[in-house]
């Protein structure tokens, strides 16, 4: 693996707290005032996606998916969010860590093809990963047998990308899965049907599991 063809990510889920919509219009236009220009300064460093999760989940408002090619540049951003206007009426309810890279199985995959977070889809379903450790004891001949059938799968939807980002050691799930499309009961067949492949099997964690509908700043301002 070249290290030029690492590009860590961060998911980072906010919640807004109750007595941010008790405000008064005055004081929260001024904090949707402060929150839009901290996220044109964030998207022109850094690679940025904004998801709304109002309607999909009770316990998650909106996503921010963040990307670089150094883990320590998610520190600035996050914290200017955290201590802005609207930050006061915010709370971290969800944060993944993960790193896009080509994978073992699939010599030939590109990262290119694997940067879901920042296409152009309108959906993007999102959940943390871990493989019971059977699954690392097997022939690593065993298991790409089994992860070309797990891709033979996803082939068949073909308005859904499936992309793995990577996280043993860096956060407390092995991997965070990011599925891009813009058919949800296109998802939903495949997730019926990859619960009947032999990978299926060596699951141990793959909750909770996010709807994000991909949005603007400015629109997200108007659904809080």
């Amino acid at each position: 693996m070249e290290e030029e063809n690492i590009n860590y990510l961060k998911y980072t889920f906010f919640k807004m707290r109750k007595d941010w919509y008790f405000l008064d219009k005055r004081t929260s236009e001024e904090a949707k005032r402060d929150f839009l220009s901290i996220a044109q300064e964030v998207s022109s460093s850094l690679r940025a996606s904004f998801f709304s999760l109002i309607g999909t989940r009770a316990d998650t408002d909106f996503m921010i998916v963040l990307g670089s090619k150094r883990l320590e540049d998610f520190e600035e951003p996050i914290s200017k969010i955290l201590h802005s206007f609207l930050g006061r009426y915010l709370e971290v309810v969800y944060s993944y860590i993960a790193v896009e890279r080509r994978s073992q199985y699939f010599a030939r995959q590109k990262v290119e093809d694997v940067s879901g977070p920042f296409s152009n889809k309108k959906f993007l379903f999102v959940y943390p990963f871990v493989k019971k450790r059977e699954w690392y004891r097997l022939p690593f001949s065993e298991r790409q047998k089994m992860m070309g059938e797990h891709f033979r799968i996803g082939n068949k939807y073909r308005g859904i990308k499936i992309n793995t980002g990577y996280s043993f050691g860096l956060d407390d799930q092995e991997f965070v899965l990011a599925f891009e499309g813009d058919d949800p009961y296109e998802f939903l067949r495949l997730v019926e049907e990859l619960r009947g492949s032999d990978a299926s099997a060596y699951t141990q964690v793959e909750t909770p599991i996010f709807t994000c509908i991909r949005t603007t700043p400015e629109r997200l301002m108007e659904l809080i």
